[in-house]
């Protein structure tokens, strides 16, 4: 039987990844769709999770794409209700709230799962084998891209809980904490707000590991190419893993390299969670950010409109 997932937050990362990858994903179904200003043809639309809950078809699932701020207490709802929870990244707007939902789950025995898309961009895995047992000496990270590209008009990404640029750049952290063989913590860490901001749109940051450290740089007010790199030097050469995780080369040698379909492989790894009623949330890229927003020393720059 398929998995019934109705989709709550139908905004841009939903039709333009999550739709598609329901629909190209065996075993797994749009059910239903729960957004205040859009719907979809042919699929029962209701204008809340709650008005889904009560008034829609069987679901077996909802998929969370709404901002990260109200987040949880739709997460709370739905696990109450007895369906399995997929989180958009970044999971949530805090850490804390995140302990609440992981007990949630177990005690319904139901699936939560805490997506980090670029995870599963098609050469992070050999990325992750090529840096095991080998000597990393630096680790460099550029993340840059154009907020009004991605993000066009939407004002939830610039208020307290919106993450500004870490929203891409938890993205970049999320591979990091992936393919490295131990672990990094940081270290120091400049964010640069915009004077009629409340969320930063670049950051300088950098980690400690175990004989080597990390620098990384997030910005999102790149024009022209976007750039989505990690490049480790090693005792083996220079990996490079670019655009956003889906090609990896060693010393100018491609090893790996694919395309888009890290959304279609998150349903596939959901509707395994769910037939095993295992739950997966990894909290460390997120962790990572909150140090940042701790650590951090803040640096006003010039402000930002949206209209360029």
């Amino acid at each position: 039987m398929a998995l019934r997932v109705a989709i709550v937050g139908l905004g841009k990362i939903a039709r333009d990844q999550h739709v598609p990858a329901i629909a190209a994903t065996e075993g797994v179904e749009l059910a239903a769709v729960a957004s205040r200003n859009a719907a979809l043809p042919d699929v029962p639309s209701f204008p809340t999770l709650k008005a889904l809950l009560r008034d829609g078809p069987p679901v077996d699932a909802v998929a969370l794409c709404t901002p990260p701020q109200g987040r949880y207490a739709q997460a709370e709802a739905a696990l109450a209700a007895g369906k399995h929870v997929l989180l958009e990244k970044p999971p949530g707007a805090t850490v804390a709230e995140l302990a609440p939902l992981i007990a949630a789950a177990s005690e319904a025995r139901r699936t939560l799962f805490a997506t980090w898309h670029s995870r599963f961009a098609a050469a992070v895995e050999p990325g992750r084998a090529f840096l095991a047992g080998r000597r990393i000496r630096d680790v460099r990270i550029t993340w840059k891209e154009d907020v009004r590209v991605w993000h066009p008009g939407q004002q939830w990404i610039w208020q307290p809980g919106g993450f500004g640029v870490f929203d891409p750049g938890i993205n970049a952290l999320s591979i990091l904490t992936h393919i490295l063989p131990r672990p990094v913590f940081l270290t120091e860490a400049a964010l640069d707000f915009p004077e009629n901001r409340a969320a930063p749109i670049a950051a300088r940051l950098r980690f400690a590991g175990s004989r080597f450290e990390v620098d990384a740089e997030f910005d999102w007010r790149q024009t022209g190419p976007q750039i989505w790199d990690i490049v480790a030097e090693t005792d083996s050469g220079t990996m490079t893993l670019s655009g956003g995780g889906r090609k990896l080369t060693v010393n100018g040698s491609v090893l790996a390299e694919g395309d888009n379909r890290e959304y279609a492989a998150i349903y596939h790894r959901f509707r395994e969670l769910a037939a095993a009623g295992q739950s997966d949330v990894d909290l460390n890229p997120l962790v990572q950010v909150a140090d940042a927003f701790m650590l951090g020393r803040r640096v006003t720059v010039e402000p930002f409109m949206d209209a360029g």
